[in-house]
């Protein structure tokens, strides 16, 4: 008050409140359309970029192909002979378990009505039946999914593919499906790991798979209200290069943020990697669009807060497209961080780690990112280094010899932390203080921002592991669920040994690979993510004893306390433990929602749905 008077009085200028007399119109940003890469860039029977991939040469060094990793063009010479040495096997040096791809694609069902309607609908380049773009659409990225693609088959893939452009023409198609009796199945990125995508084998109908691809525009940018509108087929590194132009980030970073979609997030719920500072994606939607059996999910204006009853929109955070359509989101905008550092701290031990991740939980100002990977994960990071010479390789034995000589860290025990501290400096600065102190009274030892940076961006190399190993006989998935703190270390070890124990129930070759890594804290507790990985060389169905073993972990993890997922969504892989952590009333409401709001099971993707006993 007394400013304003004295501005008032001193006849200086008052500060200009125009932006708080805008419509809505006025205060936003419209964006215009930009050309995108084609989705041929991305793979189709193997994660990731065509130019990306681990191989091995004839004397077993590991070289990461392409140039978009820290990682790419660099060779690798100590990867294989360590997980040899860990899974006391001998992994063929060049690829001996040689993909079949592609499977035989079964013929498609053609509902002629429905296509004939559509036509008036739909270019013709925006419908097609080619046979391996329907493999691709008819499933995600599980284990089982990928070793069937190149070493079995799919029973049941979509009849064609239909790229809509915009929101009138999703309106239209499920008009035109309602009518015609046809199933229609979401697609966003198609990187699931829970058999979301997967066509029910019994589905005599027409299946269609509606690919978002071409509806991928950030609409607009209210730099004011710091909001924007994401069209659901934008692709997550797209989002974030077109928001930064404008100053902006969203903030929600999943590990496989490359390829994913806002759509897929909101229908599983997701998390991201910097969920600490941004949230996850309930937290960052304010607003959701959706075409439904019963008509559209739409609402005039996006307010900070209402109390209207119960919001039918809520229901499609992870409805998995089994209720309708996404199309378009409005979510919540932060500026670009001012300063971003990476970090890393190293601990004597697991529950050295762990101690200190829960004490951060409570001395507030954490970091965008802290993520703590056990003994084992942190082996694996040092064996995915490029070999060192000269100079660099005398730091690293020096480095090495002061960690575990003077500070007595052991080997076999010690853990990494890795971090990224995002905001202004002043909140940066604020945040590595605060971090470190806690870290320093368990026994955390700093080891720089190189290697927190080169740890955080790990993720996106890992993803192409499986591939890779899988042509050495090795099959691989990750598993991941949250726990409430006072069970994290009894969840870590439990799972652990039950993937041991079943291992050697079955006699298979060699020694597991488990492990696993804190990744997301919360005041209440905290999310753990797993890889699992065996041997599989002469051994019988291994994809099915994969996956006998996955799921005995996942009932380790649900005696422990933990959740049946706590981002990948449950899709057809979890829905046989549905009834462990929901009451029948829980269930049966589910039940009675599908049935209500899509009595013909237009939206018949089978995900979270009552299984017949």
């Amino acid at each position: 008050m007394i400013g304003w008077l004295y501005s008032w009085f001193s006849g200086q200028p008052s500060v200009d409140t125009s932006r708080f007399n805008a419509s809505d119109e006025e205060s936003r940003i419209f964006l215009e359309q930009k050309p995108r890469k084609s989705v041929g860039e991305v793979s189709l029977d193997v994660w990731g970029f065509h130019d990306t991939q681990f191989r091995a040469d004839s004397d077993g060094t590991v070289e990461v192909t392409g140039g978009r990793y820290p990682l790419s063009g660099k060779k690798l010479p100590s990867f294989l002979p360590w997980i040899n040495n860990l899974m006391e096997v001998e992994l063929p040096k060049t690829p001996d378990h040689v993909s079949c791809y592609p499977p035989i694609i079964p013929e498609p069902t053609r509902n002629k009505d429905f296509f004939e309607e559509i036509q008036t609908i739909f270019e013709s380049n925006q419908v097609t039946f080619d046979p391996e773009l329907r493999l691709r659409h008819g499933h995600g990225h599980s284990q089982a999914e990928m070793y069937a693609l190149k070493h079995g088959a799919i029973a049941r893939v979509p009849d064609a593919v239909i790229y809509p452009k915009d929101e009138n023409q999703v309106v239209s198609l499920v008009a035109a499906s309602i009518k015609n009796n046809v199933c229609l199945i979401p697609y966003g990125g198609g990187t699931n790991v829970s058999e979301a995508l997967q066509c029910p084998q019994d589905e005599t109908r027409t299946i269609i798979s509606v690919d978002m691809e071409r509806m991928n525009r950030v609409l607009w940018i209210d730099p004011v209200n710091r909001m924007a509108s994401i069209e659901a087929g934008a692709v997550g590194r797209n989002i974030m290069a077109d928001l930064a132009e404008h100053g902006f980030t969203m903030g929600h970073e999943p590990d496989s943020i490359e390829f994913s979609t806002l759509g897929g997030w909101i229908a599983t719920n997701a998390s991201g990697m910097k969920k600490n500072k941004y949230g996850n994606i309930e937290h960052l939607v304010l607003d959701i669009n959706v075409v439904t059996s019963t008509g559209m999910l739409k609402r005039p204006s996006v307010l900070p807060r209402e109390s209207v009853g119960s919001d039918a929109r809520k229901w499609i955070f992870g409805s998995e497209g089994n209720l309708g359509i996404i199309t378009s989101a409005v979510v919540k905008l932060f500026p670009l961080p001012e300063v971003q550092r990476y970090g890393s701290i190293l601990f004597p031990s697991f529950g050295d780690g762990v101690a200190f991740m829960y004490d951060l939980t409570r001395a507030g100002g954490q970091p965008a990112s802290v993520r703590l990977v056990d003994n084992l994960q942190f082996q694996l990071s040092m064996a995915l280094k490029p070999a060192s010479t000269g100079f660099h390789s005398l730091i690293s034995r020096i480095q090495k010899a002061y960690v575990t000589g003077i500070q007595g860290f052991d080997p076999q025990k010690m853990v990494a932390c890795t971090l990224v501290f995002e905001g202004t400096s002043t909140e940066v600065q604020q945040q590595e203080t605060n971090l470190y102190r806690v870290a320093a009274l368990h026994r955390g030892m700093k080891a720089g921002a190189e290697n927190g940076e080169r740890g955080y961006l790990l993720t996106y190399n890992i993803a192409y592991i499986r591939d890779f190993a899988i042509q050495h006989f090795v099959i691989a998935e990750s598993f991941e669920t949250s726990i409430p703190w006072s069970g994290v270390l009894a969840l870590c070890e439990r799972v652990k040994k039950r993937v041991h124990k079943e291992h050697g129930l079955r006699k298979l070759p060699g020694k597991p690979f488990v492990t696993c890594r804190v990744t997301q804290v919360y005041d209440t507790g905290a999310a753990v993510y797993f890889y699992f990985a065996y041997f599989f060389e002469g051994v019988e169905k291994p994809s099915e004893v994969y996956a006998e073993i996955e799921a005995a972990a996942r009932d380790e993890i649900l005696l422990c306390g933990g959740a049946l997922s706590h981002h990948h969504g449950i899709g057809k892989l979890r829905n046989q433990f549905l009834p462990r952590i929901m009451s029948p009333g829980a269930l049966e409401w589910n039940q009675r929602v599908k049935e209500a709001v899509d009595p013909k099971n237009i939206f018949g993707c089978g995900n979270l749905v009552k299984q017949d006993v």
